[in-house]
């Protein structure tokens, strides 16, 4: 039974660096350590548990960093078909087809944003605007190290001083991106998504 833990902590730690996301990694990866600590401490094997307990220490002090609010974000209104675009798109293409299936870097976009936070490209923002305030959301994507929902927030709070009201998403969806879409304030009517800014 004691052997059955120290196994389940090495399988969490093993399976944290599977993770694409930070956060999910430091989360999983301070559960296994805990789980594996512990299994030290009941086989007195002290050096181990002291590791495990340093790995904690330094998981729960990044996770505190990468959650904090005052994350210093800024947003870049750009053009499509621009390089720093074109390469993000490119390079998350795998990633971006796991939210957005039925994208197409040829969408026709006509506002673009980038978000970056501490001048490191963070999320991108695609949409069509009728000229009325409504974006229609053609991509709304994070990228994996800042996928915590503060972009999100971020970027919704500074677009009504761009003229843009509301945001609509009509495209195919994906369990994880209504779950985001949910959480971020979206409400479902008639197969889409609807968002009023403030």
């Amino acid at each position: 039974m004691i052997e059955l833990i120290g196994y389940l902590g090495s399988a969490l730690v093993v399976v944290s660096m599977l993770m694409s996301s930070v956060v999910k990694l430091r989360v999983i990866n301070t559960i296994g350590s805990g789980i594996f600590a512990a299994y030290a401490l009941m086989i007195h094997s002290y050096p181990t548990a002291l590791m495990n307990g340093f790995l904690i220490g330094i998981n729960i002090y990044n996770l505190l960093k990468l959650t904090r609010k005052d994350r210093s974000y800024d947003l870049v209104e750009g053009a499509a078909g621009e390089g720093l675009l074109r390469y993000l798109l490119d390079y998350y293409r795998e990633d971006i087809r796991l939210y957005f299936p039925d994208f197409s870097a040829d969408s026709g976009a006509n506002r673009v944003y980038l978000i970056c936070c501490n001048g490191n490209p963070a999320g991108v923002l695609l949409g069509t605007d009728d000229g009325q305030g409504t974006l229609q959301v053609l991509l709304d994507y994070s990228t994996p190290t800042y996928r915590d929902c503060s972009i999100g927030a971020y970027l919704y709070s500074k677009l009504p001083s761009k003229g843009i009201h509301t945001l609509i998403f009509a495209g195919q969806e994906t369990q994880a991106h209504a779950a985001y879409l949910t959480k971020m304030g979206f409400v479902k009517e008639n197969g889409v998504y609807r968002k009023s800014l403030p």
